[in-house]
């Protein structure tokens, strides 16, 4: 079954600051509970990029093969992996200007999910995303100084 989940939250900061943080793998360990540990070039990745998450799940540590399947700074980036537990997964950022803020939304897809959630399965996923969104917002407003410029070669 397809598997669609999004949240989204105002940051009050410029997407590129935005965009700069979450598009580097290496910052999901500070906002995301799942994620343990990451292998791969340290810095907002780039379209055919590859990565290494480890992420704890109830099951125990899995191992996820990440692929930047799309990746246009500021607006929008995305990653795949392929699992035999869930099928692909597929992770879309979207960071839109709303006057010197963000609109970040993060999306997940399971196109190809195995079953449908159950009720508390649904609650534990927002309530965790909520959590991550509201870390997100908290780094990136603490760590900008206007103007923004980008510690990365773009």
């Amino acid at each position: 079954m397809l598997f669609v989940r999004k949240h989204d939250i105002l940051i009050d900061t410029p997407p590129e600051a935005v965009f700069d943080y979450v598009c580097n793998p290496h910052s999901w360990p500070e906002w995301l509970a799942a994620s343990h540990k990451i292998e791969g070039p340290n810095e907002p990745l780039k379209l055919g990029q590859t990565f290494r998450e480890e992420w704890q799940i109830r099951r125990g540590m899995i191992e996820l093969r990440w692929t930047v399947i799309e990746s246009t700074r500021p607006s929008v980036w995305a990653c795949k992996a392929d699992t035999d537990f869930m099928g692909p997964i597929v992770i879309r950022y979207t960071f839109a200007g709303e006057d010197g803020r963000t609109r970040y939304t993060r999306e997940l897809t399971n196109p190809n999910r195995p079953s449908e959630p159950t009720v508390e399965q649904l609650e534990r996923m927002d309530e965790e995303a909520l959590i991550g969104l509201g870390n997100i917002k908290k780094l990136v407003e603490r760590r900008f100084v206007a103007p923004y410029v980008s510690p990365y070669p773009c």
